[in-house]
C-alpha cells in the first residue's frame, strides 16, 4: 500500500506509517505529473500541504486513489466535496499547528511594535554609519501588555492566539460567526491553570475596540477585511494576517498603511501566492514571511502522527 506525500511529511509520521505496512514516497512530483505518476505506482492515498492541489480532474484521474490528505487545516486545494462524493477518504490535522501559528502572529506582533522588520533591513546598510540616526528612528516602541487584541476567527487556532495575548496581559475581544463564547484555558508550566469566558462580538464593534487585530478565517468568495473594514479600526491600528490569501484587500491595506489609518501589518499569506504583488513585498510598514505558520519542526512532528493515525485507522485493512 502506497503513499505519496508529495509535499512532505515528518519522519515521526513515515515511522508510524511503515510499521503499519504503508510504503511513503516523498518524491515531490510537478503537479502536471502528478495523475501519471499516481496511476503508474498505484498510490492509495496523496499528502499534500499548499503546494500541491488535489482538483476534479486530479480526482477523476486517478481511480485507484482511496484517500486525500491534508498536512493542515484549510483544504481549499482540494476539491473536498467532489472527492467525497466519488468515495474517496478526506482528512486534515486541524489541532496539530494551532500552536505554531499563534506563535508566529505574536513574532509579527512583537517585531513590529519594536519596528523589528525595519531595523533589521536598515542595520545592515546603516547601523555602521548611521547608528544613533537608527536608534532614534526606532525608539517609540510601543508594549502589548495593557492593549485590546481582537481575534477574527474563533475556533481553534483564534483561541490559541487569545491564550498567548492573555498570559502576555492583553485584554482579548472576538468575532465569529459560528461561535458565541469559549472558555479559554491558559495552562502554566507547572500544572496550574486560568481559565477565562470570552464572548463572541460583532465584528464592526471589535474592529472599533481592538488596537491589534489577528484573522483566523477560511478561505472566502469575498474579502474578510476591506477598504470600509480600514475605516472602521482605530487610527494606528494593526492587522495580521496568518491565515488565508484573499481574505484581506490587500490594495485598500496599503492604502490604509500609506494613509496612517494603520501603523503596520503582518503577512503571512497573500492573494497571489506564490507570486505576492512587489507592493507588499517592499512596503516598509509589513512584516512579512513565506506562509510559515504551521512550519516548526514540533507542529510537523504532530502533523505527520496525525495524519499517520488517521490513515492507519481508515485504510489498514
Amino acid at each position: 500500500m502506497k503513499i505519496l506525500a508529495n509535499d512532505g511529511i515528518s519522519e515521526a509520521g513515515i515511522e508510524l506509517l511503515s510499521k503499519n505496512g504503508f510504503e511513503v514516497i516523498t518524491t515531490n512530483v510537478a503537479q502536471n505529473q502528478l495523475a501519471s505518476f499516481i496511476n503508474d505506482n498505484q498510490i492509495i492515498a496523496l499528502l499534500v500541504r499548499s503546494a500541491t492541489t488535489a482538483r476534479k480532474e486530479l480526482i477523476d484521474a486517478c481511480p485507484g486513489l482511496q484517500l486525500i490528505g491534508r498536512g493542515g487545516v484549510g483544504m481549499d486545494n482540494i476539491d473536498v466535496d467532489y472527492a467525497k462524493s466519488k468515495g474517496l477518504h478526506v482528512i486534515n490535522t486541524p489541532a496539530s499547528s494551532s500552536a505554531s501559528v499563534a506563535e508566529l502572529v505574536f513574532s509579527h506582533l512583537y517585531g513590529g511594535v519594536r519596528f523589528l522588520h525595519q531595523s533589521n533591513r536598515s542595520m545592515p546598510l546603516e547601523g555602521e554609519t548611521n547608528f544613533k540616526g537608527l536608534k532614534k528612528a526606532y525608539e517609540k516602541g510601543i508594549e502589548l501588555k495593557g492593549k485590546t487584541l481582537g481575534i477574527i476567527g474563533f475556533g481553534r487556532i483564534g483561541q490559541e492566539v487569545a491564550r498567548i495575548g492573555l498570559g502576555v496581559g492583553m485584554r482579548v475581544i472576538a468575532s465569529d460567526k459560528y461561535i458565541q463564547n469559549a472558555q479559554v484555558e491558559v495552562k502554566l508550566f507547572n500544572g496550574q491553570s486560568l481559565t477565562v469566558n470570552i464572548e463572541t462580538q460583532e465584528i464592526d464593534s471589535l474592529l472599533a475596540e481592538a488596537d491589534f487585530i489577528s484573522l483566523h478565517v477560511p478561505a472566502q468568495k469575498e474579502y474578510v477585511i476591506d477598504g470600509a473594514s480600514f475605516s472602521k479600526m482605530k487610527k494606528g491600528a494593526v492587522l495580521i494576517n496568518a491565515a488565508r490569501g484573499g481574505v484581506v484587500d490587500e490594495v485598500a491595506l496599503v492604502d490604509a498603511l500609506d494613509s496612517g489609518q494603520l501603523s503596520f501589518a503582518g503577512l503571512d499569506t497573500f492573494e497571489n501566492e506564490p507570486k505576492p504583488e512587489i507592493k507588499l513585498l517592499m512596503h516598509d510598514k509589513i512584516s512579512l514571511s513565506p506562509h510559515i505558520g504551521a512550519a516548526t519542526l514540533e507542529a510537523q512532528d504532530r502533523i505527520g502522527e496525525e495524519l499517520a493515525t488517521q490513515i492507519c485507522s481508515l485504510l489498514k485493512t
